[in-house]
């Protein structure tokens, strides 16, 4: 057992000492001691985002171009985008410029549950301004079709 977690290490170190900037001493998994210690990294920004506080005018923006993001997201199973759908549960931009978006499904069982949230993420995280996009799943309150926009109902004909 020992044998092949040395050549995890010796992996990992072999494919930290390709990133730019990793401080290496950081990454080391083995202390004096030989105890494992918590595995500290160098992060690299690549945002593009200021670090301060975004200004009024900035969320004014970064609200249009999220919702504009969002709605380039769409179930597999039904042919309207989650915006309208109302699978956007909250959006919060933090001062941080991270983006935190509480989203559900239209079933528990939607064959696209482990993938969907990582396609809001990456639909997001473009958006210029956010630093960061974290996605949170809830099912409370339960979706029902009572969620969907005007719009929505119209393109699946429920009005």
């Amino acid at each position: 057992m020992d044998d092949i977690t040395d050549r995890q290490r010796q992996a990992e170190a072999m494919a930290n000492a390709q990133i730019p900037g990793l401080d290496s001493q950081k990454v080391t998994p083995e202390n004096a001691s030989g105890q494992v210690v918590s595995k500290s990294r160098d992060t690299i920004d690549v945002s593009g985002a200021p670090t301060e506080p975004p200004t009024d005018a900035e969320i004014e923006q970064i609200t249009t171009d999220v919702i504009g993001q969002l709605k380039s997201v769409y179930d597999p199973e039904i042919p309207v985008d989650i915006y309208e759908l109302g699978l956007i549960y909250k959006v919060e931009l933090e001062d941080d410029r991270t983006l935190k978006v509480d989203m559900t499904l239209t079933a528990p069982g939607c064959p696209v549950a482990g993938e969907m949230p990582e396609w809001v993420r990456e639909a997001c995280e473009v958006v210029a301004g956010v630093r960061r996009v974290e996605v949170s799943m809830t099912f409370d309150p339960p979706w029902t079709p009572d969620r969907m926009s005007d719009e929505a109902k119209l393109e699946l004909n429920m009005l």
